[in-house]
């Protein structure tokens, strides 16, 4: 669930959608999402100040803590 919701803000804010991979690990009650897109759409993700990227780790922090309970972590490669 958390891939498809982070793949799907993504790909509505870059310019080249077809770009955006999200990978999932597991790391023992910590998930980590990477999240890749190209080079030019990096600014669009992150955002001014960090602001967009830090409202996608919100948005995921509060889907996990509904979920299980586990931590999960956001990185924009």
């Amino acid at each position: 669930m958390e891939e498809e919701l982070i793949r799907y803000i993504a790909e509505n804010l870059v310019n080249d959608p077809s770009a955006v991979k999200v990978n999932r690990r597991e790391a023992g009650r910590t998930t980590i999402l990477e999240l890749n897109v190209a080079q030019d759409d990096m600014g669009r993700v992150i955002g001014k100040s960090g602001r967009v990227a830090n409202a996608m780790r919100t948005l995921l922090r509060a889907s996990a803590d509904n979920q299980r309970g586990g931590r999960i972590v956001l990185e924009i490669e």
